[in-house]
Parts: structure tokens; sequence; C-alpha cells
């Protein structure tokens, strides 16, 4: 067993071997003692962000940390809706919420101290449009800004069709052809081509 200062030299590296930043059960699966953890806490050199995570005290200011402690507790949640709208610059929403997909009768995320709103999307609409992105070096999922649009005509009555119309002037004000198409496909994949092709047209 090492000894302590050397458990806490490995635990050190551990963390930023992983961007800083550890669930406790990835930690303990490391082989890192809790007790370790314990006494980085005490010594201020780690601090904890949400319930069951941990990143060190010096690694680099998060950018959007709410993210990233979502996408760390709940790696198969798909950003969406408002939340995606945000991301890609579609909305002047300001959201009270994080919205997210998770597969029908999947799991909901277990992240309590965050305002988080689930929706369970089916197959394929779920699997449809994901990208991976990296936030603070975390790996995070979140639907492309055209499978988005095509989400929020289907969850009209939940967001506000204002919002889902806004939206998509925002994205054929910058979008091209080609764009048009793949929105057009989210759409039929969405069940929703007939709602979304009057609005569609009268921003053409």
């Amino acid at each position: 067993m090492p000894t302590r200062p050397k458990a806490l030299d490995i635990a050190r590296k551990a963390f930023g071997q992983h961007g800083g930043m550890l669930r406790t059960g990835e930690a303990l699966r490391l082989g890192l003692h809790p007790r370790t953890l314990y006494e980085l806490r005490d010594r201020g050199e780690l601090e904890r962000i949400g319930r069951g995570l941990y990143r060190l005290a010096n690694a680099p200011l998060l950018t959007n940390p709410d993210w990233v402690t979502v996408a760390i507790r709940a790696p198969q949640a798909v950003f969406c809706l408002i939340s995606a709208l945000v991301y890609h610059h579609l909305t002047t929403q300001v959201p009270h919420s994080i919205d997210v997909a998770v597969r029908s009768h999947g799991q909901v995320p277990k992240v309590d101290d965050l305002p988080i709103r689930v929706f369970w999307f089916s197959e394929p609409a779920f699997s449809a449009g994901v990208k991976q992105v990296r936030i603070d070096d975390v790996p995070v999922r979140v639907y492309s800004a055209a499978k988005t649009l095509a989400d929020c005509f289907k969850y009209r009555h939940k967001i506000g069709l204002d919002v889902a119309v806004e939206a998509l002037r925002r994205f054929r004000e910058r979008k091209g052809k080609s764009d048009l198409q793949e929105l057009v496909r989210f759409a039929r994949i969405c069940r929703v081509e007939r709602i979304m092709r009057p609005y569609l047209e009268a921003t053409l």
C-alpha cells in the first residue's frame, strides 16, 4: 500500500490525466482510496462541483460547469431543445433549465443539484443528429442545429411555437441549401415535416 504522500501524488496525477475531474466511482476504479480524496479535499486541493464529482482546485476555470457536470454524470444523455438552441446561437431565450434527451425507458440522469428537464426520445429520433463536442476537455453530446430545430417543432407545445419559429428564421439566415435538405431529413425522422413546411416556406 503506498505511503500517504505517495498516495496523494498518485491521486493528483490521476486527476491530471482525466482533465482535472473525476467522479467518485471512477476514482475508486482507478485504485484511489476514499480517504485520499477526503484528505485532498480537506487540504483545499480538490473541490466538489457536484454530487460525487470532484476537480482539482488549481485546474482552469470551467467555461460551462453545468454542462460539464451533466455530461460527466450522464454521458449517454444528449443536450437538446432550448439548451441546444443556445449552444448553436439560434435563440434569444434565457434557459431556466438544462434540457437533455434520454432514450425511451432509459435511466433519468442523477443530477439532483441542477435544474434538469428530461425528455424521452424514441428511436430513430434519439440517435439521429447527435454531435460529440468537447467543452472544458470533456466529451459532450448535443444535437446538431438542424436536428434541434426538428425537435423544437415536435415539442412546440412544451417550449413554445414562437421559440421554434424564431430559431428556424435564424437558421435560414445563415445556412445554405445542403443544410435545408438536412433539416427536411430530420423533420421526416421526427414526423413534423407537414407541420414545419408552412413556416419553412415562409422563410424562403
